[in-house]
């Protein structure tokens, strides 16, 4: 069936195979500058930070966890993406006046984006990294994810409804 260049979508079956992402063009949700900064911090993290990346990609609590995440204009410590929390790793250049101004800023502006913000210092992480991961996994749960459904997932393809 073909009339003037318009042809019937393929088949089930035929055609090219599925890509991975929906195969339409790539969305980014923050600025080129702040996805090329990310991508730069995340090969270049600071001890605290990888140590606690060790133990936020095992997965706690089932959590699924990012380093270095792009967001808005900021680029996040890490982030847990189902319960929009931002963790952020402080070291001493965050206990000075001008540091707290401007981690408060960029608090105010995660909010907006719908995330809080967790402040864990990376005193901590050394030195009761077991404890910080507890905390986090707490934070997410509490927060848990912005869309329950109450009646569980829908069904599947070719079953009926109870």
């Amino acid at each position: 069936m073909v009339e003037r260049g318009i042809t019937a979508p393929p088949r089930n079956g035929e055609g090219d195979p599925a890509k991975r992402g929906g195969g339409g063009p790539r969305v980014l949700r923050a600025p080129i500058k702040t996805v090329k900064r990310a991508r730069l911090l995340r090969r270049e993290m600071g001890p605290a930070e990888r140590l606690l990346w060790w133990a936020l990609k095992q997965h706690p609590g089932g959590y699924r966890f990012r380093k270095q995440c792009p967001q808005g204009r900021f680029s996040l410590d890490f982030a847990c993406l189902s319960a929009r929390l931002a963790i952020e790793v402080d070291g001493d250049a965050h206990d000075s006046v001008e540091g707290q101004a401007r981690d408060a800023l960029r608090d105010r502006a995660l909010t907006e984006l719908g995330f809080e913000t967790m402040r864990i210092p990376a005193a901590e992480v050394f030195g009761n990294l077991e404890g910080a991961v507890s905390g986090i996994v707490e934070r997410c749960r509490t927060r848990g994810p912005l869309h329950r459904s109450s009646s569980g997932p829908p069904p599947r393809s070719g079953e009926e409804l109870q």
